[in-house]
């Protein structure tokens, strides 16, 4: 998918990025409320970025969600991930309605370099972003504690919102963030 492929730049977005096998889809279906985004169980399906075009919760405004392949543990061809660049870092660093990178890490595993180059080329494009640990629902109380300030460490940042997209635990939350962003950049 080339960038002018593009939808128009006419919707405030919300980027979705993370690992793959991460749960990017199973928490986009959560938050929309509906099947929207395929779920796979082989990682690596999404090979293109992926725009939801939705009304958000109180149907006063227009957002896209866009769904972008997974970086990491994926089983593709190397000239299939090496073309992503091609179009996912013009998508990062130029969409002029890009409002907020939702970074999604598995709250189960430790931090990844790849997730820490991630938040670096974020903050580097002085893109907004928040990061999102999936699959919370998965860890007791304790261990939730522990993987969360291991990951708040390991990746350098000061918050992470633990979400499950199978469960709907911190859906609220994230949503508020993504209202804030809306809102503010209205």
């Amino acid at each position: 998918m080339a960038p002018e492929h593009f939808p128009p730049a006419d919707l405030p977005e919300i980027a979705f990025l993370g690992r793959s096998n991460v749960g990017k889809s199973s928490l986009l279906n959560a938050l929309v409320g509906e099947k929207a985004a395929k779920v796979s169980s082989t990682p690596g399906r999404t090979r293109a970025i992926n725009f939801f075009a939705l009304a958000d919760q109180s149907q006063r405004r227009q957002l896209a969600f866009a769904d972008l392949p997974g970086y990491g543990y994926a089983k593709i061809s190397r000239s299939i991930s090496s073309g992503w660049q091609a179009f996912i870092d013009p998508y990062l660093a130029t969409r002029p309605t890009l409002r907020l990178c939702v970074c999604l890490i598995d709250s189960n595993v430790p931090p990844q370099e790849s997730d820490r180059q991630l938040l670096d080329w974020l903050r580097a494009a002085g893109r907004e972003f928040v990061v999102a640990a999936t699959k919370i629902d998965r860890l007791s109380g304790n261990e939730r504690a522990r993987n969360l300030l291991a990951l708040k460490n390991g990746l350098g940042v000061e918050r992470i919102l633990p979400v499950s997209g199978k469960t709907g635990y911190g859906l609220k939350e994230l949503w508020a963030e993504i209202e804030i962003v809306i809102h503010v950049n209205q």
